[in-house]
């Protein structure tokens, strides 16, 4: 029996599409809490996340938005994943756009240092997020979490992480949109990339269970990072970044499943859900299945929903 600590982020600062903040509405709205309970598992639900003051930072590039909103959730979020981590739960943060993994890792990072064991990362996600404040055009800080996680310099203003997650231990998993910039910064580091093309030659499981087993062999804990636009579009919609090409249902529920026999993952992040943009729910209760099938449900076991 695993204790489950939900924890709502309803970030927005990360886009300028509104609609994210709603997210952890929706995840309880749609049972996540019951489906969780109904494998057995404890959940404990410690409501949602403010941030405090906003800091008084600048960034030198004049295109970032929001970023005092940014580093004041970045700085609540990592102490609320730790101090659950350090109760000995396994936290699930609601969400929110993609930057709340600023703090979220960070957290995670955190309580990896003083238990003495490894941070490995899992992320599925259609985008890279690999720019810093000072590369990204686009301004929208949801696109630099890998980076700031991975300990790329640019980061002024922003707590220190912990201790940079090494290349080694990133993996990125249904990759399918990155910026030129993104790219070469990449191809200077040893990161996982698992694109879609990987993925249609390899499939899902073998370079999954390669990373599953470096983690395993290394006793590190696992924080995986879900964004919404993993999955294709077609079956998940409510993303303000839909990029087609992505997972599909059962390929989505494979990867949770296997997760789940794994028993590595210690931490995770549901991202980037907008109910605004879906359609009658549909995409929040494919999450929900997913959140499901990594704490131990199979496809089997689900009955037919009716039209």
């Amino acid at each position: 029996m695993t204790r489950t600590i939900l924890i709502g982020a309803p970030v927005d600062s990360g886009q300028r599409r509104p609609g994210c903040l709603m997210g952890p509405a929706a995840y309880r709205v749609a049972g996540l809490a019951r489906e969780i309970a109904s494998e057995a598992h404890q959940v404990e639900d410690r409501g949602d996340l403010h941030h405090g003051p906003l800091p008084e930072v600048t960034c030198a590039n004049p295109a970032v938005d929001q970023m005092r909103e940014t580093v004041a959730w970045t700085q609540v979020l990592k102490a609320a994943v730790h101090q659950a981590l350090q109760d000995g739960g396994f936290p699930i943060i609601m969400g929110g756009d993609h930057s709340l993994a600023l703090g979220t890792v960070a957290g995670a990072a955190a309580w990896a240092e003083e238990a003495g064991r490894p941070l490995f990362l899992l992320w599925l996600d259609a985008h890279s997020d690999f720019h810093t404040p000072l590369t990204t055009t686009s301004g929208n800080l949801h696109g630099t979490p890998l980076a700031y996680i991975n300990g790329r310099e640019g980061f002024e203003g922003f707590p220190p992480f912990p201790r940079p997650v090494p290349a080694e231990r990133i993996c990125m998993f249904g990759i399918r949109s990155v910026d030129p910039a993104e790219q070469a910064a990449m191809q200077e580091r040893d990161i996982q990339i698992n694109d879609m093309r990987v993925i249609d030659e390899r499939g899902i499981v073998a370079p999954l269970r390669d990373f599953l087993e470096r983690v395993s062999a290394a006793d590190g804990m696992l924080h995986v990072s879900l964004d919404v636009d993993f999955l294709d579009p077609s079956i998940a919609p409510a993303v303000g970044t839909t990029v087609p090409g992505g997972t599909t249902f059962r390929e989505a529920h494979l990867v949770m499943e296997l997760l789940h026999e794994s028993g590595l993952v210690t931490s995770l992040d549901l991202v980037e859900l907008n109910p605004y943009l879906d359609d009658r729910g549909m995409t929040t209760r494919l999450m929900v299945d997913l959140v499901g099938s990594l704490m131990g449900k199979k496809v089997f076991d689900r009955p037919t929903r009716a039209k």
